[in-house]
């Protein structure tokens, strides 16, 4: 398979990842207590329990297949934005790897805070943890955006 094939489905991965975590982590936060009239109350009522497992999946896979992409970047994209002197984009990268290996470890307590039936005790924790795969997952998804627009595949 093509590194450019790759890199579209781990985009859309990453996009369905992005949606899922967002949804939860709003739901978390800023819950609907009444009916949802409006687009942005049907956003914050969903049922932020629902998207755990699908949270999971997708970060797994999303993680696995930018491993699989890794080796392209680092020979193609990653030499060019070295030579252009690129530091912040390239710090940035560094970053990224460092957030999704630390999502990779927060996602067993993810997963055990987030199973049902849920404790009501542990509300807190399981906010504090989506905020932290929303936080890894957007910065992920932003910077590799980002590093693809400065030196795209197949260049």
């Amino acid at each position: 398979m093509s590194t450019t094939f790759l890199l579209i489905v781990h985009g859309l991965l990453a996009v369905a990842l992005l949606g899922a975590v967002t949804h939860q982590a709003i739901s978390v936060w800023v819950p609907m207590r009444k009916t949802a009239n409006s687009f942005v109350g049907r956003v914050r009522s969903v049922q932020a329990s629902s998207y755990a497992i699908a949270i999971i999946v997708l970060y797994l896979a999303t993680a696995t297949l930018g491993g699989i992409i890794y080796p392209a970047y680092r020979l193609g994209v990653r030499v060019v934005v070295e030579q252009l002197q690129m530091w912040s984009a390239n710090g940035a990268f560094e970053l990224k790897e460092h957030f999704v290996a630390v999502g990779l470890g927060i996602l067993p307590a993810y997963w055990y805070y987030w199973r049902k039936p849920l404790a009501d005790d542990h509300g807190r924790t399981r906010a504090v943890l989506t905020s932290l795969l929303a936080f890894v997952v957007w910065w992920s998804f932003l910077v590799g955006h980002i590093l693809n627009n400065i030196r795209g595949f197949g260049s």
